[in-house]
C-alpha cells in the first residue's frame, strides 16, 4: 500500500505512514491532505482521494532526535547508490576500516561498494591499495532524513522536504520508488490498470497514535 507524508502543523517533516491510517486522521480532522495521490479508496456510498502529503491540524512536540538510525536503505541514500570506490551501481556495504582490524560499524566508517570493490578491498585498508575517496563520509543530518532513511519516496513530497536537507539524495532515487516513474501510475492485473479498493473508512474511528 502506497504511503503518506506527514507534516507537523509548522510544516515540519514527522514520518510517514500508510495511505488507511492518513485518510482516518483527515476524516477525524487531525489533519488536512496538502497533495492528493493517483489512487482512489471506494466505500459502499463514496469514493475518497487518497492523500500523498498530510498536514497536522495541531502542532506536535516531538522529542529531541538523535542521529539517523544507520540502515542499508539510508546509507545508499547517503552515497547514491553508488560503488564509494569506482562509481559503479552499489550492492553491497563495505567498513572504511574493516571490522577484523577495528573498524566500528558506524556513519563515518561505512559506505556502498560494489560487490567487486568490497571482493577486492576484502580486509585491507584503503592506503594498501593505494585507494581514495571523493570525500570522507559522513553522519548525513536535517530532518529531511526521517524520511529518506525509510527508503520509501514519491516526487510530491520533495517541496515539503527540500528546506530540511538531504534533498539531493532524495531527487536522485524517486524515480526508482514511485509507480509514475514505472510506466503506470495503477497498480495493473492482466494487463489492465486497475483501482485500489479498500474497506471503508468512517468518521470517527480512532488511528493510531502519531509517532514521527
Amino acid at each position: 500500500m502506497p504511503h503518506v507524508l506527514v507534516l507537523n502543523a509548522s510544516y515540519e517533516p514527522l514520518g510517514v505512514i500508510s495511505m488507511r491510517r492518513a485518510l482516518i486522521l483527515v476524516l477525524n480532522h487531525k489533519a488536512v491532505s496538502l497533495e492528493d495521490s493517483e489512487f482512489t479508496l471506494h466505500s459502499a456510498t463514496s469514493a475518497i482521494t487518497a492523500p500523498s502529503v498530510v498536514r497536522l491540524t495541531r502542532f506536535v512536540r516531538v522529542p529531541f532526535c538523535g542521529p539517523v538510525p544507520l540502515t542499508r536503505r539510508a546509507l545508499f541514500a547517503r552515497d547514491h547508490g553508488r560503488c564509494v570506490y569506482c562509481g559503479a551501481a552499489a550492492t553491497s556495504v563495505d567498513h572504511v576500516i574493516p571490522r577484523s582490524r577495528g573498524g566500528q560499524h558506524r556513519w563515518d566508517n561505512v559506505v556502498a561498494a560494489c560487490r567487486r570493490c568490497n571482493h577486492t578491498k576484502a580486509d585491507r585498508h584503503l592506503t594498501e591499495l593505494g585507494w581514495r575517496m571523493k570525500r570522507p563520509p559522513a553522519p548525513p543530518s536535517g530532518l529531511a532524513w526521517r524520511i529518506i532513511g525509510t527508503g520509501i519516496r514519491d516526487p510530491r513530497w520533495r517541496p515539503y522536504l527540500e528546506p530540511y536537507g538531504g534533498v539531493e539524495q532524495f531527487r536522485e532515487y524517486e524515480h526508482y520508488d514511485h509507480p509514475e516513474h514505472s510506466g503506470r501510475s495503477h497498480p495493473v492485473q492482466n494487463g489492465h490498470p486497475v483501482q485500489v479498493v479498500h474497506h471503508p473508512i468512517h468518521r470517527g474511528e480512532q488511528p493510531e497514535a502519531l509517532s514521527a
